[in-house]
């Protein structure tokens, strides 16, 4: 990977239409991948190509170096991902809710998709390397552990502090090539709450119910400002780690996406919690019950059937192949970091 760039380096590589264009799918799949748990929003930029220039803008918006081409680049990536996120929340909260085990194995294909993209940064692979690899992957193993231990996914609370922590983990991971800030949100046991409450905002907008789309900003507000304060810091601590511990610090990042999808079991279903059960921060009562949503139930494992089975592998299969195939898009291109 090559250390961020220099504004005489931006001067070469001037904004144009085919950076533009280049933008706005990496954007449009960085949006995609922060709702999905296990696709990485930094490996679908380094995938189209743009990958340093939105490391490197981001860096230097924050340091109040403002300039047409970096301020139109942001503009286009952060708007195409927004679009997607509000576009797709809908049809991704649906697809969770009544073909779980498909969508888990479609997330692990497209988690294990960028592991050739991370490969082609690291190489050759030296000692650091392979300790980072060895870190990453024992880190996430260990938040896979924690939350089969807590049940983090279902019975998290959603109270202003996790959301800003939810936020800033996310927007952190989603510029780090490999880590998927979807998948954290589902470890800190924020994902579904933020994406039915982005699904509830946009329906609400659309009808018209201006009081419905303000009570959704107690989830979406918190969560941005955690974006923004993650975004911002971790674009510049990346400037700085990349150059000094390229190889480590890459090696952590694969680490990371190989293990990931030990905490992606497909066949799981929701099982209806009982009464004194505890589901998201509050207990079960008998007024209580009836109204949990199916998406908030605890999830148990079941036996699959060997169409399931088959299906997944394709499932996996055909994810592992779309990431792949987006990051082929993005080879050789300009300031590609591979």
């Amino acid at each position: 990977m090559t250390s961020p760039q220099s504004p005489e380096s931006h001067a070469k590589h001037p904004f144009n239409a085919g950076l533009g264009a280049r933008a706005a799918l990496g954007g449009a799949l960085m949006g995609l991948a922060n709702l999905v748990p296990g696709i990485s929003g930094g490996t679908m930029l380094v995938a189209t190509g743009v990958y340093t220039r939105f490391i490197d803008a981001i860096s230097d918006v924050t340091r109040f170096r403002w300039t047409v081409p970096t301020l139109a680049l942001l503009a286009i990536v952060v708007g195409s991902a927004l679009v997607a996120i509000v576009g797709l929340s809908s049809l991704i909260s649906a697809a969770l809710e009544h073909y779980r085990w498909g969508m888990y194995a479609l997330f692990i294909g497209l988690t294990l998709g960028g592991a050739p993209v991370l490969v082609r940064m690291i190489r050759p692979f030296r000692a650091s390397a392979w300790i980072g690899v060895a870190i990453g992957a024992l880190a996430m193993i260990g938040l896979v552990l924690l939350q089969g231990s807590s049940d983090a996914s279902a019975s998290a609370g959603s109270g202003w502090a996790m959301l800003l922590l939810a936020g800033a983990a996310g927007a952190s991971a989603m510029i780090l090539p490999g880590v998927s800030g979807a998948y954290l949100l589902l470890l800190l046991g924020q994902y579904r709450p933020i994406i039915e409450s982005i699904r509830a905002f946009k329906d609400a907008l659309t009808s018209g119910d201006t009081s419905g789309a303000i009570e959704q900003l107690g989830v979406l507000v918190p969560v941005g400002i955690g974006v923004v304060v993650g975004v911002v810091a971790v674009s510049n601590i990346l400037r700085v780690v990349l150059h000094r511990w390229e190889k480590a610090t890459l090696g952590v990042l694969l680490g990371l996406l190989l293990a990931a999808p030990l905490g992606l079991y497909p066949f799981k279903q929701g099982v209806q919690p009982q009464i004194g059960d505890e589901i998201r921060g509050e207990i079960v009562t008998e007024d209580t019950l009836d109204d949990i949503d199916p998406k908030d139930w605890p999830e148990q494992r079941f036996t699959p059937s060997a169409g399931q089975i088959a299906g997944s592998v394709g499932l996996v299969v055909l994810g592992f192949g779309a990431t792949l195939g987006v990051s082929r898009l993005g080879r050789g291109k300009d300031d590609q970091s591979s």
